[in-house]
């Protein structure tokens, strides 16, 4: 349910951002805003506490955020808060976000490597994935796991590149199993 309540909510604020041209300028909000949310403990209590009724709730917010962000952004805060879901928030807004990346064609990479790859070993990865795909740029994620013993993982959303040893040495031992001997 909460994916598809931050689907819902995340699609309505791109299709506003995309339809007053400020994709850019909500995606920066959204992106400060989702932060207040993920740190600000506080002020996520105060919203979802049930003996402080919705008025109060809004006219804090509206308060809160009129001088920091733009007023279509305190509006879908006051909507969300006024269909009480302050909970669903950060997934809406990292829906969002993700959405806004995928328009602008930023694709968000995850590399693991047996070892820690050096700058230039880094710019030739991100080259690589920028020749192959349609991305215009990424957001590189990188991790390191010995278990793979070379080769390397890269994920970019749902697609996985694995031409790691250690899957190749399980893939050979699978096919060793069939092997019938005689």
């Amino acid at each position: 349910m909460a994916k598809l309540t931050a689907a819902t909510y995340g699609d309505s604020l791109f299709d506003v951002a995309v339809e007053l041209d400020k994709v850019d300028a909500l995606f920066e909000e959204a992106k400060a805003v989702a932060d207040v949310f993920e740190t600000n403990k506080e002020f996520t209590d105060f919203l979802n506490h049930p003996k402080i009724d919705k008025d109060t709730k809004i006219k804090v917010t509206e308060q809160s955020l009129e001088n920091f962000v733009s007023k279509e952004m305190v509006g879908f805060l006051v909507t969300i808060i006024t269909k009480g879901r302050v909970n669903d928030i950060p997934d809406i807004f990292r829906y969002f976000i993700g959405k806004v990346k995928e328009y602008k064609k930023i694709g968000i990479a995850y590399v693991t490597t047996p070892m820690e790859l050096n700058e230039a070993m880094k710019a030739k990865v991100e080259k690589k994935l920028l020749d192959t795909t349609e991305y215009v740029s990424f957001e590189m994620h990188y991790s390191v796991d010995a278990s793979l013993i070379g080769g390397m993982v890269i994920r970019i959303g749902n697609r996985i590149v694995d031409s790691s040893i250690k899957t190749r040495l399980a893939e050979l031992s699978r096919e060793l199993y069939k092997v019938d001997i005689v």
